[in-house]
Parts: structure tokens; sequence; C-alpha cells
């Protein structure tokens, strides 16, 4: 019983002051207790929010990491291989892929980590070359078959009561596309193999890419076939007039080693069928791009457009253009200038393995590394890209 409820009882006055501290008191008592029953609350649905984030990233860690652990062996077996040449990790390497069972290449040398192998890709298909606009597969081949229907089935009209012609069979041609090995010798110092900080893997990758973009886009060009891809221009030309399949058809200038005016460039254009000009590209080099593009209308209106934004390619009477330095320059009977469907024109047949082969011998104090791939190229479809050739007197 409190000193007021006693006072109470006896018949003496009870001072306000009491009442006011005794109704605080009993406020503070309750409100301690609510405030202890919230936080109670707080931490419960605290700890049942975290053991479900918990539950939830147990769960998916599996999945986000499955690729990066099955590749993780062979990364650091490579690491190895190419720092110290201790190849007895990528020997005892079983890798889960179709193509391959095993890191150990079976013409010699060892397959490249898959990091490795996807930055020499990229930047293959980022370069300016016909490969950034050609049609590319992977065949696990030695070499990749296009069948080609560049014939009309033939048709005609029937009536109920009249007799069905027979129409004519489309012709079939095959064109087989050879793989053929590239290679590439970039070279480090032992000393710099030894350095724990140098990133191995990125400079291989880096000197690698850049060696195969070259040799790939001259040969992608120019190649004669032999040892390489063919190139689009190594086939006969011959005036669109008269062309027949087998054949690249080209558009005369009229002016010797020179453009005549626009009207060339505009034929070159209407000189490819309707269903290629919806994806056809310019090809032309750097010196060849710096004449076009003074190059103006009869309105005085310069066909060449600059890209809208960063990185988009320049257009040319409304047309992408590629820069492929490996195309011949300006000059008298030379097809400086190729416009068409690359992506139907001209394949790009490749295998997905990447081999390396360390060598610490051969150029001592240095460490060579000879790197292969096997790819090839041809023209696929003759009809999807045409020439602009400047004349001869």
């Amino acid at each position: 019983m409190s000193k007021t409820e006693a006072k109470a009882r006896t018949g003496e006055d009870v001072s306000p002051v009491a009442e006011v501290k005794s109704a605080v008191a009993g406020f503070m008592t309750e409100f301690m207790g609510f405030r202890a029953d919230i936080l109670e609350r707080f931490k419960q649905q605290d700890d049942k929010m975290t053991k479900m984030e918990r539950k939830s990233l147990a769960q998916a860690r599996p999945i986000l990491s499955a690729s990066a652990e099955s590749a993780a062996p062979h990364v650091k077996a490579f690491d190895a291989y190419l720092r110290t040449g201790d190849d007895d990790g990528l020997r005892g390497l079983e890798l889960d892929s179709k193509a391959m069972s095993s890191a150990v290449a079976g013409d010699g040398g060892y397959l490249v980590d898959p990091q490795t192998a996807e930055t020499i890709r990229s930047t293959l298909a980022s370069t300016a070359s016909i490969r950034a606009i050609a049609n590319v597969v992977q065949v696990e081949a030695t070499s990749f078959d296009v069948l080609i229907d560049h014939t009309d089935v033939g048709h005609g009209w029937a009536t109920e009561s009249g007799a069905t012609a027979e129409t004519g069979t489309p012709s079939i041609d095959r064109i087989t596309i050879p793989l053929h090995e590239l290679s590439a010798l970039p070279k480090a110092s032992q000393r710099l193999l030894d350095d724990s900080a140098f990133d191995i893997e990125a400079w291989l990758a880096g000197r690698i890419a850049d060696k195969f973009a070259r040799a790939e886009a001259a040969a992608f060009v120019a190649g004669d076939g032999i040892d390489k891809p063919k190139g689009f221009l190594t086939h006969p030309d011959v005036d669109n007039d008269v062309w027949v399949w087998g054949n690249l058809g080209y558009v005369p200038t009229g002016a010797e080693g020179a453009f005549a005016g626009a009207e060339a460039l505009i034929d070159l254009v209407y000189a490819l069928g309707a269903q290629y000009r919806a994806n056809a590209v310019f090809v032309m080099n750097s010196k060849t791009a710096g004449t076009v593009r003074k190059l103006k209308d009869n309105d005085g209106r310069f066909l060449w457009s600059d890209g809208l934004a960063a990185g988009e390619p320049a257009r040319l009477l409304g047309y992408p253009v590629l820069i492929a330095e490996d195309m011949p320059d300006v000059a008298a009977g030379e097809t400086a200038i190729a416009f068409g469907d690359f992506a139907a024109g001209y394949t790009v047949a490749e295998r997905p393995d990447l081999r390396v082969l360390r060598d610490p011998f051969s150029a001592k104090p240095h460490v060579l590394f000879y790197a292969t791939k096997r790819v090839g190229g041809d023209v696929s479809d003759f009809a999807a890209i045409k020439l602009l050739k400047f004349a001869v007197s």
C-alpha cells in the first residue's frame, strides 16, 4: 500500500504534488514496459530477416559461382604453367565441355583458360575487321560447308481445270571453307614472369589478340586462301552488267583513278539487290574515307555524315561505314570500296579452342609463348557484295 493510499484511508489529505508524482511514476513504469516490448519485437523481426537473407544467399551461391568454381582450377593451373612451366595441373585437369575433355590439346600445346580466351574473342570481335560485320560460326571440324541456293524455284499459275506445268528445281552450290592455323609468338622475360604482381593472363591475352586481329583483318580482305583465309577481293571481279555467280560485280567510277562525281556511289548502292541493302555496309580504308567525305551531291550537301553518338559508325548515303585499313587505296584499276551485306556474303569459321605452348629455350633469357588457333574465311554469297572500281584509261 502506498503512502498516499494510507493517508487516504486514515482520512488525511493527499497533496496535489504527491498525486502528480505518483501518476508520473506509474506512467513511466508502463512506458518502460511498452518500450521494452517494442524493442523485443524489433529484435525478433531483425533476427528473422537476417535468417531469411542468409538462407537466400546460401541458396543462390552455388548457382552464381558454379562456372567460376569450375573454371578456377584451369585458371590456376594455366597461370602456373605460364610462369614456371609446371604443367602437372593442366595434364591432370578434366574440362567440363562438349568440345574438350582435357586441357591438353591433341595436336600440341595447352588450352587457354576461359577468361583469357573470352578476352581475346571480345577483342577480335570489336576490331576494325571484316569479322565485325561477317557471319562468324564456330565448328569442331577442319572445314565448314556453306550450302547456297542462288537460283529461284520455278513457279507458274494454275487453273481449276487446266493441267499444271512442271516447274524448275533450284540449284544448290556447296562452298567449303577450310580452317587454317593462325599463330602468334609473344615473349616475356623470366624475371617479369616471377613477379606475382604481373598479370600474365591479361598481358598474354592482349598480345595474342593484337597479333591475331591484324593477321585476320588482312586475310579476310586480300588473303590468297593458301594456308590462310581467302579474302573477298581475291575472287575475280566483273562488270556488274555481266555479273555471274562465282565473281564479284563491280561498278566503274568513270574516271581514271578518281571519282567522276557522287553518281558512282549511288550506282554502287543500287547495284546491290534490294534483299541485301537493309543490312549493307560500306568498307574502305582511312585514306579513301578522307577522299569520300569531301564528296557532295548536286545541292552541295556532303554525302558523308558522322555518327550521332560516340561509338556509332559514320554513314555514307545513309549506310554504315567500316574502316578496314587493308582495303586498297584509290588508284587506277583498284576496287577501293566495297558495299554489301557481309553477314550474308562472307563467312568466318573458327574452332573455339585456343592453345599456348611455352618455350623457355629458343630465345633465352626470354620465354616465348606459341599461341595458335584455327580459323578460315571465304565469300559465301557472291550476290551480297559489290565493288566500286576506279577506271583505267
